[in-house]
Formats: C-alpha cells, structure tokens, sequence
C-alpha cells in the first residue's frame, strides 16, 4: 500500500460517511450511485496531500486513481496536480495520466478541484480542440464537465471565448450538473465582462434556451431588477 493512501485511511472518520454519501447523491439511480466514502473532510486530504506528494510514484498514483474511496481518488489527482505544478519537465506525463484516467474522475468535486488547475494551465499556450471533444463527445457527463470547468484558467487570464464557445456545445444539455457547471463559468466570464456575458446571452435567442438552472447561475451576479428581466424571458 502507498503511503499517500495509508495516511489516507488513518484519516478515516466513520462518522462522516454518512453525510458525505448523502451530499454526493450515492444512492440508486443518483450520479454518484455506489461510491464509498472514507468520511475525509477536504482540507484533511489537502493537508495529507502536502505531506505525500513529493514522495508520491506513478505507481502509487495508479493504486489511488482506482480507489474504491472517493477520498482517495481525490487525494490522488490533487498530488497530480501538485506533481504539475512544481515539476515541468513532467507535465506532459501528468496530462496523459489524467486524460487515460477519466473513468476513476466520476464526480463533480474529483473534476472541478483537479481540471483547471491541471489542463486548464497546460492548455493556455496551446491548442484548446481537446476541450471541445469532451464536452461534444465525452463518454460521461464528467468528461463534458472538463471540458467546460478547464476554461476557469482561461477566465482568470481574461480570455473568455473558449467559455462562451464551449458552454454553446453544452446549452442543450439535460443534466443539472452540466447546467450548474455551464452557468457558474458564464458566471465568471461575466465577473470578468459582463458586456460580454450580456452579448452572448442575447445572441442567437440563447435566454430562451437555456435551462432555467443555468440561467439562474449565469446572472447570479446582475443587479436584481436585470436578473428578474432575464429570467421573465
């Protein structure tokens, strides 16, 4: 057993398993159905993962990528990223670990705390196509969450046409997560300008596709009389 996953499970609460099953909706027929929770808080993995990282192999990152503990497989991609971030010459290593391992990045914390501090940045200078492919044809709704949570990078440096572009691929979606994921980066795409949120919500007659949930989070931030006008439409 690694060490990253032996000090995982010395973390272990029995007592928070409980709720954190409920919160990330494991029961029959849920998004999360079947996932096992260790009951690790996320700052405790954090915490775990600055200790761990530096000392942490590829092997043992396959051991934990494939946990059966969601907490786990957390801990795995957050050393990921780590790894990225203090390690140039082994980033492109770390892009193609995360890209072959997608099917073990099966909930809405595993890729929104791992994507766009990891593909996000390694995207920047590149082509973006890759992120366009998972959110027109990626096999789960994960995938397609990656493909538009990764353009936070994006945002952050104020480019803001990957968000609009992709989060266009993703309008019609008919899962609530992929909405929530689409509304809170044109969110912060209209932090950043919101000229430019209003031109893309008024081109193409969008408001009116939209499903209300992504809407919702998409305006959250307007001023009130402006988000009542939105959502009457």
């Amino acid at each position: 057993m690694s060490v990253l996953s032996e000090q995982m499970l010395r973390h272990a609460d029995p007592a928070q398993v409980a709720g954190l099953a409920r919160f990330f909706k494991t029961g029959p027929g849920q998004y999360g159905e079947g996932d096992r929770f260790l009951g690790i808080k996320v700052p405790v993995t954090r915490e775990v993962v600055k200790d761990c990282w530096k000392t942490t192999t590829w092997q043992d990152l396959e051991e934990c990528i494939s946990s059966e503990y969601h907490e786990v497989r957390l801990a795995a991609l957050l050393t990921l990223v780590e790894i990225f971030k203090h390690n140039k010459a082994q980033r492109q290593e770390c892009v193609d670990f995360y890209l072959n391992h997608t099917a073990f990045i099966n909930n809405w914390d595993l890729v929104d705390l791992s994507c766009y501090p990891l593909l996000g940045v390694w995207l920047l200078d590149k082509d973006r196509t890759l992120l366009y492919d998972l959110a027109r044809g990626g096999k789960t709704i994960w995938e397609q969450r990656i493909g538009m949570v990764s353009t936070m990078t994006f945002i952050r440096h104020g480019q803001l046409e990957d968000t609009f572009a992709i989060a266009d691929i993703l309008l019609h979606h008919s899962h609530d997560l992929i909405h929530k994921a689409v509304g809170w980066l044109l969110r912060e795409a209209g932090k950043r300008d919101k000229a430019a949120l209003e031109a893309w919500l008024k081109g193409a007659d969008r408001v009116s596709q939209m499903p209300r949930t992504m809407l919702r989070y998409a305006i959250e931030k307007f001023p009130e009389e402006e988000r009542k006008q939105y959502l009457a439409k």
